[in-house]
């Protein structure tokens, strides 16, 4: 690759996908739309791959849109933990893609199927311009980009409720992103600008006064919406369980992940470790994220429905996060960043997992899934494995995010806390255990009709993502090393 060529991969990172998807309308051909979704998901996965080696040899990547210097232009910012988190984005997309075209045709009516490739690309797009950006409102036009076209894909749904529970989703995200603007102008008002590294120099200055305090408390709310914090998840269980079955996989594996990351920047890179002391920020985090924990782990072993009872686990897995940055130490974001990491290749697994049953069965319903284990045993092993990584167990990447988690627990001095973390994998057990005992223990009604395995192009991606939890979980060199470095460097300050 050219050096002028490699030199840009920032911009390219967000425009491919975004350029990409008008073209998915003007051509109206399902199949044609696919084909575009997947060669430019799998060209944005080469870019991150890219961009990540770049940032681990040479360091954090800072790119001038048209050479304007900030605060007057826009900076796209690379470093260790954008990287990463768009690694996971486009890894995702690209896995995803792959296993689209047979759910979607099945899901989605054909007029419509192109409309799902465009939107899903848009929302690709915002989500890796999110992840990339430099400028606090560049990243309310990205959030804005990717929530609008995330409302659509959900509406799309087979299901009356889908359109509610896209019109759920869309009030109360306008409600996060309403909370997060008002939030930016009020710091805009007060330092002058929206640069995320200027904002970092000059919040110290104001840092006390009740304008920058009323900002990071409308910031929070807002993002706290988007990533489905308890008790701001009302939205998200319905938006999981009724959407296409590939929207929810790729929904559940990115957007909360990339809000996440928002709320690690905010916290990290703008106010810094500082702001820890001066309000009991943490405190709050881990308060709500250990009720997350044990609340919605519980409120999933009730669940019919195996999509709502992953939808509630996420919301948990949510609280498992929250609570590794309230400890706001290095330990504890490392177990937050690996986390990201790794419930993507969980959910992500359970849920294409869950897709490809949906495929066969035309339901997710537990009590429907009787003696799917015989009649479907490479998926029902994918979903098993994923079910035994979403636990905790040893050699699966849920196993080392949790380790890490309790480590900084400990570090803390914490106990009460480890032992929360450790009661809540305990209700993971049960509610996972559900779904495991209807299907290799029940036998399949005798008025049921006899099913056999998805064809290999689902089979392929959803082993793909099963082998990835299985490979993070005995190899995490890799993972655990990166997570750490951005970890490091948040604590430090560093943009």
């Amino acid at each position: 690759m050219s050096a002028t060529l490699s030199a840009h991969l920032p911009a390219l990172q967000v425009v491919l996908p975004l350029i990409a998807a008008p073209f998915c309308v003007i051509l109206r051909k399902s199949a044609a739309a696919w084909f575009i979704a997947l060669v430019f998901s799998w060209v944005s996965l080469g870019i991150s791959i890219m961009l990540l080696e770049q940032v681990l040899t040479h360091g954090p990547i800072s790119y001038l849109l048209g050479s304007w210097p900030a605060p007057w232009g826009i900076e796209y910012k690379v470093d260790k933990l954008s990287a990463f988190i768009m690694l996971i984005v486009t890894s995702i997309g690209s896995i995803t893609m792959i296993f689209a075209p047979k759910s979607v045709n099945l899901e989605i009516p054909k007029d419509r199927v192109y409309l799902f490739y465009t939107m899903y690309l848009l929302t690709f797009a915002g989500l890796l311009g999110i992840t990339i950006t430099g400028d606090a409102f560049n990243l309310f036009v990205f959030l804005e980009i990717s929530s609008l076209s995330s409302y659509v894909l959900i509406s799309l749904g087979s299901e009356r409720n889908a359109l509610t529970a896209a019109l759920r989703y869309l009030i109360l995200g306008t409600v996060g992103a309403t909370f997060y603007i008002i939030g930016v102008g009020l710091m805009y008002q007060m330092t002058g600008t929206l640069n995320i590294a200027d904002l970092a120099e000059r919040l110290p200055e104001v840092a006390e006064t009740r304008t920058i305090l009323v900002a990071l408390g409308f910031v929070t709310v807002g993002i706290g919406l988007k990533l489905g914090l308890f008790p701001l998840h009302v939205w998200l269980p319905n938006a999981y369980a009724y959407a296409p079955s590939v929207v929810t996989a790729f929904l559940a594996a990115t957007a909360t992940k990339v809000a996440v990351y928002m709320l690690l920047r905010v916290y990290f890179t703008i106010f810094g470790t500082d702001i820890f002391a001066a309000l009991p920020i943490d405190e709050f985090l881990l308060v709500l994220g250990l009720i997350a924990i044990v609340t919605m782990s519980g409120v999933a072993i009730y669940q019919n429905n195996a999509k709502r009872l992953l939808a509630y686990s996420s919301v948990a897995q949510v609280g498992y996060m929250v609570i590794g940055i309230s400890m706001v130490t290095a330990t504890g974001l490392t177990a937050t960043i690996l986390h990201l990491f790794n419930h993507a290749m969980i959910k992500g697994a359970l849920f294409l997992a869950l897709a490809a049953v949906f495929y066969r069965i035309k339901s997710v319903k537990i009590d429907d899934m009787a003696g799917l284990g015989k009649e479907m045993p490479y998926t029902m092993a994918a979903f098993v494995v994923g079910g035994l990584s979403l636990v905790g167990v040893p050699l699966t990447v849920g196993f080392i995010s949790k380790w890490y988690l309790i480590l900084g627990a400990l570090e803390k001095g914490w106990w009460p806390v480890a032992a929360l973390i450790l009661f809540s994998s305990l209700l993971a057990v049960i509610y996972f255990w559900k779904v495991i005992e209807v299907a290799y223990f029940k036998p399949r009604p005798e008025s049921a009709d006899t099913v056999s395995d998805v064809p290999l192009s689902m089979l392929i991606p959803l082993w793909v993502l099963v082998g990835a939890n299985i490979f993070f979980g005995t190899n995490s060199n890799l993972t655990v090393s990166t997570a750490m470095g951005a970890a490091k460097a948040l604590i430090g300050g560093a943009p």
